[in-house]
């Protein structure tokens, strides 16, 4: 990756996001950062300053994580990938739908964020999640060893993405499925316009790793959702 795109998303977006959770393109300075972070170029100010934004009820409502876990499809005992977990805002519904017998992978490349997702993971009793630190340009993930990949307001910070992908692509068990679910180009939520991907960008990248691609019915006020298949 380019020392830009290993910035954290949770940093990026505290820097160009307004005061009240919606991006502004004029005024970037206070700090309101929106989900997962997808590296770290420079030191990572203190994750605990950040977690309550990450974590705000309020986000919920155009967020829909209830939606976007049912998105996934996940069965009971089927291994989940949470990349750029956070603070693990998705953890405690992955957790619960892999079941017992499945498994949660929560993995970032900041330390400080793990150890809130650790926290969390530890408070909520989440046996089956284990959280890990991995490189800005590799999940480090085995091959053929996940059933899904979930990847939420952070796709738009990786760089080589196609190249990223593949390495998901190896890593999902045939049948398997990457959620991608980023910020429609005219939201009110998330990173400056020119930051942001349009979903035909983001389904030539899948499809030139080798994914199918399908643009998923949902109702997100602000984003959209692309399933890419394992053939």
């Amino acid at each position: 990756m380019t020392p830009k795109a290993a910035l954290p998303l949770a940093l990026l977006t505290a820097l160009y996001a307004g005061c009240d959770g919606r991006s502004s393109e004029k005024d970037h300075a206070a700090p309101t950062p929106h989900e997962h972070s997808s590296g770290a170029e420079h030191a990572f100010p203190d994750p605990q300053t950040y977690a309550k934004h990450l974590d705000d009820p309020k986000r919920d409502a155009w967020q829909k994580p209830e939606e976007i876990v049912a998105l996934l499809q996940i069965r009971p005992g089927m291994t989940v990938v949470d990349l750029g977990v956070g603070t693990g805002y998705f953890l405690g519904r992955l957790s619960e739908a892999v079941g017992p017998g499945g498994r949660v992978l929560a993995l970032d490349t900041v330390p400080g964020m793990i150890e809130l997702a650790r926290a969390r993971i530890e408070s909520e009793n989440m046996k089956n999640v284990e959280p890990r630190v991995v490189d800005p340009d590799d999940p480090g993930l085995a091959p053929r060893s996940v059933d899904r990949a979930l990847v939420v307001n952070t796709w738009h910070h990786i760089s080589g993405r196609s190249d990223y992908a593949r390495k998901l692509l190896t890593a999902l068990r045939p049948g398997g499925m990457l959620l991608i679910v980023d910020f429609e180009m005219d939201s009110p939520e998330g990173p400056p316009r020119t930051m942001r991907l349009e979903a035909k960008t983001v389904v030539r990248e899948l499809e030139a790793a080798g994914f199918l691609t399908e643009v998923v019915s949902e109702t997100l006020p602000h984003q959209y959702a692309i399933a890419g298949r394992a053939p």
